[in-house]
């Protein structure tokens, strides 16, 4: 063989060796790797873990609990313009390649070679699928190799779309997101067929680095990976030039909070769910997809979230404004940024330690003066406050002001936008809690906890235990009822002590909360005006053993309602939740119903694994109350919300079906206004989670009932006026109702009236003393025909202030009656 034939051919046949043993060396390397290779079953039945579900009854997602938030989603239910999005950022050539994309490696490594360093990866789709499903994160030859082999063994069992299906749904993409549809919520508070090119743009430059690209944490990198993506699909011709210069100026909203945003405000409800969820099923309970639909519904929940929120904004606006949050160092933002973007992007960094309360956003004050404030919202936003947008702030904008409250320029701030106007406001420090249920059956049909779920997950309905103040009076009254006593009993409404002896401790002299008295007067006037001496004279007649022992059918807790004379001013212990409840017998005919959240659980395929089945009112089993008595309460209660301490409910709603009771406690500390029509029982409650005053006036029918107006306006919007019937037994006589056995034959001695030391003064009463002869009545004009005095303001109690959540079983206090109505 000739010399140079030689210096041609040995070379050529030794890279023909060394290719055909590297052939062999991987072909072994296949053949031994092969058989080890992981089963996909996991991908060919794939289950995704899905998060625990909370519904409102009418099918609206209220919340989701687990480590990985997640819509599954089908291929065919994916926009074009997100597959394209993706391909074009992750792997353009996904439908034409096998696994692996030898192109793309190609060029990937020509594009490290260039960048002197690893800028461009190469893994294909599959590839990334692998890799989250079967492999570890560390990065070597042997885990590219098992990825490469996985890939093929993938594309051999899954068509393209089951593939692409289980990336859209798998992939981590920051903020505890896995998948594409659980992060058009999170970053966009949208589903995903909603979402527009820049909005693709932005969640497909995701995979490559969630944390590095995430637009709440890093915007400006995230905004820079967007125009790659962008340019990625121009070029592609996927999208044409205007509509990518449309996508480069469209700004984004991005939320801020990791919050899911939900189609409705119902946090609490859904943390009651979960915990029930917990409690049944703690198995898989936040991976296994179980779905749990509550009682509620949205427009019953939405109406008491805004009529909450107002009647605490309302309040909190009544007591001023408090100053700044905190304060910025607003020239360093600007000093240390060439442009105004950058100096932006530093302001929007700030605004993160300061979470948005629903429309309450924070903001920077850039500028003050005497007259306006200019502030910066989150997002490049930037609002011109003046006139009666800024006069609740005035006092904190003048040079008077506190130093460390004044608004200057860096100080952070609150804004609310009103009817398209912007004005000035602030996170309110009172809390408040309402509750709505159908008194048939115990349906919640809407609950909220606190002012805001994500600055105070304290659930006031069920977990505050608060003093109820004049609002517990209507179950003395029914006690008195089943001892004899009528609405049309006689009481003396004047001084009277009562001895150390029968204490225990020191005399006691009662007191009305205005400091005046009435003289003989109904226990329906009694009731209406809600004085406090009568409750007191007829519990005194009762007996307070005989009364801690009768409340627990509305579903108390003796321990915590101790048998001093003080529990008829509502000092003892109560939730919303109880008071609901227990209001619910009076608006139902005497049944004890039984409060409850969640109709049913059901598992991911939609199979029923729970389901509530409550009794009803009309069922013998569940009676709390005599017909009688529950119908005499009724009576008495529309009497309070017609023309007594509640009577501005009916002059606003314009009915004559609602009832219900105020009421105040010792110092101002709690405000409630519980009350019903026969198709909804409310309950609304206003205080402090360490409890102070609230402030002078600031009485249940001043504070709390507005929120239970609100409610009412809209939930009886479209429902009839209706009453309840009178049950056999009831009878008038005397200008009032009675048992009609219990019909007493003429007037009878006003209860206490042996103890009186003096009359009550004139006019203060409103009524006369029924005489024998007064001829019977219409029963359901005794609610109506009441003179409209001006209310008086709800009595209050004065024991010991308890704590906002006191322990399960609390040991009853010493009566000490010094410390009972203190001067009041």
């Amino acid at each position: 063989m000739p010399i140079f034939l030689r210096f041609i051919l040995y070379p050529i046949f030794f890279l023909l060796g060394l290719a055909i043993a590297g052939i062999a060396l991987i072909a072994i390397a296949i053949a031994t790797a092969w058989p080890n290779l992981p089963g996909i079953e996991v991908l060919t039945d794939y289950r995704p873990k899905m998060p625990l579900q909370v519904y409102s009854r009418d099918g609206f997602l209220i919340g989701e609990f687990g480590e990985e938030r997640r819509a599954p989603i089908r291929i065919q239910e994916v926009p074009d313009v997100l597959k394209q999005a993706i391909l074009a950022a992750e792997d353009d050539s996904f439908y034409k390649h096998y696994g692996v994309d030898p192109s793309g490696i190609a060029r990937a490594a020509l594009a490290n070679i260039r960048a002197q360093g690893a800028s461009q990866g190469a893994s294909t789709i599959t590839q990334q699928v692998a890799r989250n499903f079967f492999l570890r994160p560390e990065k070597n030859w042997s885990r590219k190799f098992y990825e490469a082999l996985l890939s093929f063994k993938i594309e051999m069992s899954l068509s393209k779309d089951q593939i692409f299906e289980i990336y859209i749904n798998q992939i981590f993409l920051g903020q505890r997101a896995y998948g594409f549809a659980s992060a058009a919520q999170i970053y966009f508070g949208k589903p995903l067929a909603d979402i527009s090119i820049a909005e693709a743009a932005m969640l497909a430059g995701l995979p490559k680095a969630p944390s590095a690209f995430n637009p709440v944490v890093n915007p400006s990198r995230a905004r820079k990976r967007q125009e790659y993506v962008l340019r990625r699909l121009r070029d592609l011709g996927y999208i044409d030039n205007a509509q990518y210069q449309k996508a480069l100026d469209e700004p984004l909203v991005v939320r801020r909070d990791s919050a899911v945003p939900y189609a409705l405000h119902a946090e609490y409800v859904a943390e009651m769910a979960r915990q029930i969820a917990a409690e049944r099923f703690s198995e898989d309970v936040y991976s296994g997809g179980i779905q749990v639909f509550t009682s509620i519904t949205r427009e019953d929940q939405e109406l008491a979230y805004r009529s909450l929120r107002q009647g605490v904004l309302d309040y909190d606006r009544r007591h001023g404004y408090r100053g700044a949050e905190a304060y910025i160092d607003l020239s360093a933002a600007y000093r240390e940024n060439e442009n105004a973007s950058d100096a932006e992007e530093t302001l929007d960094i700030a605004l993160q330690d300061f979470p948005v309360a629903d429309d309450l956003l924070p903001a920077i004050a850039l500028e003050v003066t005497p007259s306006h404030v200019s502030a910066y919202v989150h997002g490049g936003l930037r609002v011109i406050l003046s006139g009666d947008a800024v006069k609740f702030a005035s006092r904190m904008m003048n040079e008077r002001a506190p130093a460390d409250r004044k608004l200057r320029p860096g100080a952070i701030i609150r804004v609310q936008r009103r009817d398209e106007h912007w004005q000035i406001a602030q996170l309110p420090e009172v809390e408040a809690a309402f509750i709505a249920a159908d008194p048939k059956d115990g349906r919640i049909r809407a609950l909220v906890g606190g002012f805001d779920f994500n600055r105070n997950m304290y659930n006031h309905v069920t977990q505050a235990w608060r003093q109820p103040g004049s609002s517990f009076k209507p179950f003395i009254y029914s006690a008195a009822l089943d001892k004899g006593f009528s609405p049309g009993s006689i009481v003396m409404d004047s001084p009277f002590e009562i001895p150390a002896s029968s204490t225990g401790s020191r005399t006691w002299s009662p007191k009305n909360y205005d400091g005046t008295y009435g003289g003989p007067m109904t226990l329906r006037t009694a009731l209406a005006k809600s004085r406090n001496i009568p409750s007191v004279r007829l519990l005194q007649a009762i007996g307070t053993g005989y009364t801690q022992a009768y409340i627990t059918r509305f579903g108390f807790d003796a321990p915590r309602h101790p048998p001093y004379l003080t529990m008829a001013l509502g000092a003892g212990s109560v939730t919303p939740w109880q008071m609901a409840g227990a209001y619910a017998i009076f608006a139902n005919g005497g049944y004890r119903i039984m409060p409850y959240v969640v109709d049913e659980i059901r598992n991911h395929r939609g199979r029923v694994l729970a389901r509530s089945t409550p009794p009803k009112a009309g069922d013998e089993a569940i009676r709390a109350i005599d017909p009688r008595n529950a119908y005499l309460m009724y009576s008495m209660l529309l009497g309070v919300a017609n023309s007594g301490t509640a009577a501005r409910a009916s002059a606003t709603l314009k009915r004559h079906d609602l009832g219900g009771k105020t009421g105040t406690t010792n110092d101002y500390l709690d405000a409630w206004f519980c009350g019903f029509q026969p198709t909804v029982v409310g309950c609304a409650w206003i205080g402090f989670d360490q409890p102070h005053r609230l402030g002078n006036s600031e009485t249940g029918g001043h504070a709390a009932l507005p929120i239970w107006i609100n409610f009412m306006k809209k939930a009886l919007a479209n429902v009839p006026e209706q009453l309840l019937s009178q049950p056999e037994g009831v009878a008038s006589a005397y200008g009032d109702l009675y048992y009609s056995d219990n019909i007493p034959a003429g007037p009878t001695p006003p209860l206490g009236a042996e103890e009186s030391d003096e009359e009550g003064e004139e006019g203060e009463s409103g009524e006369e003393t029924p005489t024998a002869t007064a001829p019977p009545i219409d029963p359901t004009n005794i609610m109506r025909s009441r003179p409209a005095n001006p209310p008086s303001q709800d009595a209050q109690s004065s024991a010991p202030k308890p704590p906002a959540a006191p322990p399960a079983n609390p040991t009853p206090p010493p009566f000490d009656p010094a410390r009972i109505l203190g001067g009041h």
